[in-house]
C-alpha cells in the first residue's frame, strides 16, 4: 500500500521532456490557432499570392500550350544530345553552333529523365518544371525588394510578379525566356546581397558572390543578349561599394567578371575546332558557318518594318514562303515607282519562294535606294518606333490562334480585339507605375537597373524584328519599380540612392 508521502513524492517530481512526438503533436496543435492571428497575415497574403500563380499559370499551360518554331530547334539539339551525344541538327543531320547550351541542355535533362519516345508530348514536362522556375522567379523580385526597400514593397512586388500575364504565359511555351526572366531575378536578388554584404562586412561575401556570377553566366549560356546582364550588374557592384570598401569593391567586380566568362571557354573551343570560328555566344542571325544570311532582304525589312504583325505577315516568310504586298505597310513604299518596283521583285520572288543571291541583291540595291532618301527614319525614328512597339503592343503573341494579331481591326474580330486591347492597357499600366517608381526615385539601385534598361532598348533598337518577348527579360526590373511606386517611400536608409 502506497502511503500518502510517496504520492505527494511522485507528484513533485519533474515530468520527463515529451517525445518528439509529443513535440510534433504540440506544434500542429498550435497551427490552427497561430494562422488566425494577426501576425499570421503575411504568411496568409505570400501563400495566396503564390496560389494566385499557380493557378494562372497552369491556366495558360492547360489551356494556350503553345510550341514555338524555336522550340523545335531547341529540342533537336537536345534530342541528338540524348540520343547521339552530340550538339547538332537534323535535315540533314550536321553539328551546330546557331543556339547556345543553356536550353537545349536543359530540355536534354528533361528528355534524359521523362522520356522522348513521342516527341509530341516530349516537351510536357517542360512547362510545369518551368512554372515553378518561374515562381522562384517571383520570389526572388519579393526578396530584392525586401532586402533593399521594405516589407509592404515586398508584398506588392510578389502579388505583381506572380499575377503578371505577360511572363506567365510563357512558362507554358518551351522556349528560354522563362529561365532567362528567373536569371536576371536571382541576378538581381544575389547582386544586391553582395552589395550589401560588402558594404556591411567590409569584406567579399563569397557565398553571394558565385550566386552572383552563375546567375550572370547562365543569363548568356540562354540568350546572348543576356551579356547585357553583367554588363550593367557588374560595373554596379564597384559603383555600389566603391566608397565604402574600396579594396572589396573592384576584387567582387573583377572576380565576378572572370567567373561569368569560365563556362563560355569550352563552347568557344569547341566552336573553333569544330567550325574553325572564333564564336563565343551566338551568331546574330542564328547561322552556322557558310549559311546565307540574306543581308540584303534583312536590309530591306528595316527600311519599314515596325509593328509584329510584320513578322509572321512579311518577314518570317522570306526564303520560305510567298509573300502578299497587300500586308506591307505605307511606309514601305516611297513613290508610285517605288511600289512598281517591290511588287516585281516581289513577283519575281514568289514564283520560287527562295531568296537566291540574285534576289538577295535587288532587295539590297531597293534598301540602299530607300536608305539614301530617307536616312533619318532609317537609323532614328524606325529603330525607336520598333522599341516602342515591343514594349507598347498587346502581349497576345503566344494566343494568336485565338487572339487577333492584328487587334486594331475592330470589325472583324470585336471580342478578340477588346481582349487584347485590355492586354494592351494593363500593360501600359504596368509600364506607367513602372516608370512612376523611376522617377519618384523609389527604385534601388536605380543606376544599374536602369543601366540594364537602357542597354537592353539600345539593343534593341538594332535589330528589325519587332517581337515582344524582347522586352520580357526586363520585366523583374518593371515589376520592382511598379511594386515601390504603389507601396510608397521605401524605409529610411535604403541603397536606393546611394552610390
Amino acid at each position: 500500500m502506497i502511503s500518502l508521502r510517496s504520492r505527494v513524492a511522485e507528484e513533485r517530481l519533474p515530468a520527463s521532456p515529451p517525445s518528439w512526438v509529443g513535440r510534433l503533436w504540440n506544434t500542429i496543435s498550435t497551427i490552427p490557432h497561430k494562422a488566425t492571428t494577426r501576425a499570421a497575415l503575411p504568411y496568409w497574403s505570400v501563400a495566396l499570392a503564390l496560389l494566385a500563380g499557380v493557378a494562372l499559370r497552369l491556366f495558360f499551360i492547360l489551356v494556350h500550350p503553345e510550341f514555338d518554331g524555336d522550340t523545335a530547334v531547341y529540342g533537336t539539339i537536345a534530342k541528338n544530345l540524348v540520343a547521339h551525344h552530340a550538339y547538332a541538327l537534323d535535315k540533314p543531320y550536321h553539328l551546330t553552333l546557331i543556339r547556345l547550351p543553356g536550353y537545349p541542355f536543359f530540355l536534354a535533362l528533361i528528355f534524359k529523365i521523362f522520356g522522348m519516345g513521342n516527341m509530341d508530348v516530349a516537351y510536357d514536362p517542360a512547362r510545369p518544371i518551368q512554372m515553378v522556375i518561374d515562381l522562384v522567379s517571383c520570389v526572388l523580385i519579393a526578396g530584392f525588394v525586401r532586402d533593399h526597400a521594405s516589407r509592404r514593397a515586398a508584398y506588392w512586388a510578389l502579388w505583381l510578379a506572380a499575377l503578371c500575364p505577360f511572363t506567365a504565359n510563357y512558362t507554358a511555351d518551351p522556349m528560354t525566356e522563362t529561365i532567362s526572366i528567373f536569371c536576371v531575378a536571382l541576378g538581381l536578388f544575389a547582386g544586391g546581397r553582395l552589395i550589401r554584404g560588402i558594404r556591411a562586412q567590409g569584406r567579399l561575401p563569397w557565398g553571394y558572390l558565385a550566386l552572383t556570377a552563375a546567375a550572370l553566366s547562365c543569363a548568356i549560356l540562354f540568350r546572348p543578349d543576356g551579356v547585357l546582364l553583367p554588363a550593367a550588374v557588374v560595373p554596379g557592384i564597384w559603383w555600389y561599394t566603391r566608397r565604402a570598401e574600396p579594396r572589396a569593391s573592384w576584387r567582387a567586380a573583377l572576380i565576378c567578371a572572370l567567373l561569368v566568362t569560365i563556362p563560355f571557354i569550352p563552347w568557344t573551343i569547341r566552336n573553333y575546332r569544330v567550325f574553325h570560328v572564333f564564336q563565343p555566344l551566338a551568331p546574330r542571325f542564328a547561322n552556322d558557318p557558310g549559311e546565307d544570311t540574306l543581308p540584303g532582304y534583312v536590309q530591306w525589312t528595316k527600311t519599314w518594318l515596325v509593328d509584329y504583325v510584320s513578322s509572321p505577315d512579311v518577314y518570317w516568310k522570306g526564303d520560305s514562303d510567298p509573300i502578299d504586298i497587300h500586308l506591307l505597310p505605307g511606309r514601305a513604299f516611297d513613290s508610285a515607282e517605288e511600289y512598281r518596283q517591290t511588287d516585281r521583285l516581289i513577283s519575281d520572288y514568289n514564283e520560287v519562294c527562295t531568296i537566291t543571291p540574285t534576289l538577295d541583291a535587288r532587295f539590297d540595291a531597293l534598301a540602299r535606294q530607300r536608305i539614301r532618301s530617307h536616312p533619318f527614319r532609317y537609323y532614328l525614328s524606325l529603330p525607336l518606333a520598333r522599341v516602342t512597339d515591343m514594349w507598347l503592343r498587346p502581349r497576345t503573341e503566344l494566343m494568336s490562334e485565338e487572339l487577333p494579331t492584328r487587334w486594331w481591326e475592330w470589325r472583324q474580330h470585336p471580342a478578340g480585339s477588346l481582349i487584347a486591347f485590355s492586354y494592351g492597357l494593363l500593360n501600359v499600366a504596368l509600364l506607367g507605375l513602372a516608370v512612376a517608381g523611376f522617377l519618384r526615385r523609389r527604385v534601388p539601385f536605380a543606376a544599374l537597373l536602369g543601366a540594364y534598361l537602357v542597354f537592353r532598348c539600345l539593343l534593341l533598337a538594332t535589330i528589325e524584328n519587332a517581337e515582344p518577348r524582347y522586352t520580357l527579360e526586363a520585366f523583374p526590373i518593371v515589376l520592382i519599380a511598379a511594386a515601390l511606386a504603389i507601396a510608397g517611400r521605401p524605409n529610411a536608409g535604403s541603397e536606393q540612392n546611394q552610390g
